[in-house]
């Protein structure tokens, strides 16, 4: 590699800009430049040539076409070894250009504003900067390129320790940087441009869907020891999603854990008051609120102790002490919540192997728009399931209305059994769950396990069901257990049977037309 001549310098983000700068006019490297980017250079006293002035090209359309011309791209594909394109560029007044320092208009960024018009997001696709880019990371043997701010301190570094020369090896780990990133920037244009098409039909699904993940870290494994696992993170990375959690203390993340992680985070976010829930193999096996952490972390764990050990925490507080002290009674695999107060991490952080996890954006908005699922060859995605629904408006087809008490509880079961894999049953009473059904492939089942799960009395307890009970032996199931009411989202064809049941055992029941399937 020759040493670097001559840089090209056209930022939107200007980030560690004018020191990095800098570094190379000390190396002596002259510097090209276009408008915003070449007067905050000038500002601190950086010599820089004006692209037009080089190109004898002014700027026009508004600065739309500055840097497309022979005099740039010609100088950043000439092959240095290639004696026609040295020839060529001698006859045409070319010079060689070494380092292209480039990234792109905020398309994602302005696109996100509320209000953005079709226009002012069209005005921001970058159409010279993806040229140079693209150009430079093709020549990378000749050419160094950077779209990142991050790299510009290695890149001064290496600078010094190459006295001006930067290595082929970083050379290409910058070209593959920039494929990544027009990728991500080209994918998220044809996102935002399909949807709006999309749109006109009350479409939010994209015709062709770009989606783009960085690797956070390799995992030991996946689900099982046998599976190899890393562990990706969408960009441009969102708020409030389990991506953004970030780990204090303990083991590595596992597959599994990261899973169960987000159930928890999921689930726990439901509830104003101060609630704790427990997950283990992405089922809630206790939910509670309570009049502080200690007392929701209590009374979840009571709901069943034993699948408790080693499962995932999900507080939606800070961690105090005193809550700290009462799950280091139990081994739990990892905690995740808002914060944790100093000597509550203390406490925790002597517990070797518990991993505690943080996520700073914890109450922004709720995490993630689309669900994916992946099949073989193609891709499911949804809206993810943010339904609820004001129960005191909702049908009450039995000849018992709720209670007002009874209302508050079958809105606490019903934030429950959405997050529990169907079939679903959740008994409630008090803000605490008490027994739970999942996954089972009859309802009547669901009812049975959650029954025989159950540490306590079942009486005066609410029943939640994720989808309608299609047939009247759930219903019979429930009360001979003395449960006072019942919700789900009905429309069997057997409602009036099952109705009745309810009406017999002298049950309210709520239908809230909605059903929280969860696969």
């Amino acid at each position: 590699m020759s040493k670097i001549q001559r840089a090209i310098v056209s930022v939107t983000d200007k980030t560690g800009l004018v020191e990095f700068c800098k570094t190379l006019s000390a190396f002596g490297i002259e510097i090209l430049s276009t408008g915003g980017t070449a007067k905050l250079l000038r500002e601190h006293g950086i010599k820089t040539t004006d692209v037009a002035a080089y190109t004898g090209s002014p700027e026009v359309m508004d600065g739309r076409l500055k840097t497309i011309h022979p005099k740039i791209e010609g100088g950043i594909l000439s092959i240095r070894s290639n004696p026609k394109h040295q020839s060529e560029m001698e006859a045409l007044g070319i010079l060689p250009i070494d380092l292209v320092v480039v990234n792109l208009y905020a398309f994602e960024k302005t696109a996100a504003k509320e209000g953005c018009t079709l226009d002012e997001a069209v005005e921001n696709i970058d159409i010279g900067g993806p040229t140079m880019l693209r150009a430079a990371a093709k020549n990378h043997r000749d050419v160094t390129v950077v779209v990142d701010p991050e790299d510009y301190p290695r890149l001064a570094e290496e600078l010094k320790t190459g006295r001006g020369v930067i290595s082929e090896k970083t050379n290409f780990e910058l070209a593959v940087k920039v494929f990544q990133t027009m990728a991500r920037y080209d994918g998220a244009v044809s996102n935002y441009l399909s949807r709006r098409l999309n749109a006109e039909a009350g479409d939010v699904f994209p015709q062709n869907l770009s989606l783009q993940f960085e690797r956070l870290q390799g995992l030991r494994y996946g689900e099982n020891p046998h599976q190899k696992a890393a562990y990706y993170r969408e960009l441009p990375p969102r708020d409030g999603v389990i991506s953004r959690a970030r780990q204090l203390h303990g083991k590595e993340l596992s597959f599994n854990n990261i899973i169960d992680l987000e159930a928890a985070l999921e689930c726990v976010r439901e509830f104003e008051d101060p609630a704790c829930v427990i997950v283990k193999h992405t089922n809630p096996c206790g939910v509670a609120v309570g009049k502080d952490l200690r007392d929701a972390f209590v009374r979840a764990r009571e709901c069943d102790p034993a699948s408790s050990f080693g499962g995932i925490i999900g507080m939606n507080r800070r961690i105090d002490a005193k809550a700290a002290q009462s799950i280091s009674e139990t081994f739990f695999e990892c905690v995740i919540a808002p914060g944790f107060e100093e000597d509550a991490f203390k406490l925790l952080e002597a517990k070797k192997n518990i991993r505690l996890m943080v996520l700073d954006t914890f109450g922004n908005g709720r995490g993630a728009e689309f669900d994916y699922k992946r099949v073989g060859g193609g891709l499911l995605v949804q809206e993810k399931d943010r339904g609820s629904a004001d129960l005191k408006k909702c049908s009450v087809p039995t000849k018992r209305k709720p209670t007002g008490e009874e209302y508050v509880e079958l809105d606490f079961a019903w934030k429950v059994v959405k997050h529990v894999k169907s079939n679903a049953i959740v008994f409630t009473r008090g803000g605490q769950t008490l027994g739970i059904g999942a996954g089972q492939m009859s309802r009547v089942d669901s009812v049975k396990i959650a029954v025989m799960k159950a540490n306590k009395s079942l009486k005066g307890s609410v029943l939640a069901s994720d989808a309608f009970f299609p047939f009247r032996d759930g219903i019979d199931e429930a009360a001979k257990n003395k449960i006072t009411a019942i919700l789900q989202p009905g429309g069997s064809v057997r409602d009036d049977e099952v109705v009745k049941a309810a009406d017999e055992h002298g049950l309210a029941m709520v239908f809230t037309g909605m059903r929280h399937f969860k696969h």
